[in-house]
């Protein structure tokens, strides 16, 4: 699969060819809403917390005698079944994250890639450098090249001009290789992969 490759002014800079195994592939919605859904479990923080009988502030005391008053039988006023008592099975700390196997998380995104790739929402751009760190540049180019919601991802780092620039735009974000995952790019409209980010991905994928 070829396809043309673009500079930040939006003028043409050659071509590149893309590995049919990593961007050529049918894209499954299966395999795609399983990684996401690993992702989001494994970052949820899983912190709610209720408070049980035991670590509710009132006295333990029996709060009247067991017989002879014509009501039910009460121990403390801690029991569930009164206002402000302890939370009987509420939510205690855990972990929500599951396992995945390695195998289905590598091809959950080379099928987020075949995807953006399948849809014409797949930008090559030569290089995300920028030769000052001003916001504006980056906006303008933005702009001109219609990107509004986009995830742009770099080789093995990024470049510091372009990720201060960046950092004040809202609808673009920055990844290096590393970094790329099924979330973040099912989550924009336009996924941005540079020369090296292409090179990179090729070479931790096919």
């Amino acid at each position: 699969m070829r396809l043309d490759v673009i500079n930040l002014s939006a003028g043409p800079a050659g071509e590149v060819e893309l590995n049919e195994a990593v961007f050529g592939l049918e894209p499954r919605a299966d395999l795609l809403h399983r990684v996401v859904r690993w992702q989001r479990a494994k970052a949820q923080a899983g912190t709610h917390k209720v408070k049980t009988r035991s670590e509710t502030s009132y006295s333990t005391k029996k709060i009247y005698r067991q017989k002879g008053t014509g009501g039910a039988r009460h121990g403390d006023r801690n029991a569930p079944i009164f206002r402000k008592g302890g939370v009987y099975k509420g939510p205690t700390p855990r972990s929500h994250a599951h396992d995945l196997p390695k195998k289905v998380r590598v091809l959950g995104l080379k099928h987020a890639l075949s995807a953006k790739a399948k849809s014409g929402k797949l930008v090559v751009l030569d290089t995300a450098d920028l030769p000052e760190a001003k916001t504006a540049l980056l906006a303008k180019a933005a702009r001109d090249l219609g990107w509004r919601k986009v995830l742009i991802i770099d080789g093995a780092a990024v470049n510091e001009n372009f990720a201060a620039a960046a950092r004040n735009l809202d609808g673009i974000d920055v990844l290096p290789s590393i970094g790329a995952n099924v979330y973040d790019i099912l989550k924009r409209d336009t996924l941005v992969l540079t020369r090296a980010a292409v090179e990179a991905l090729e070479a931790r994928l096919a």
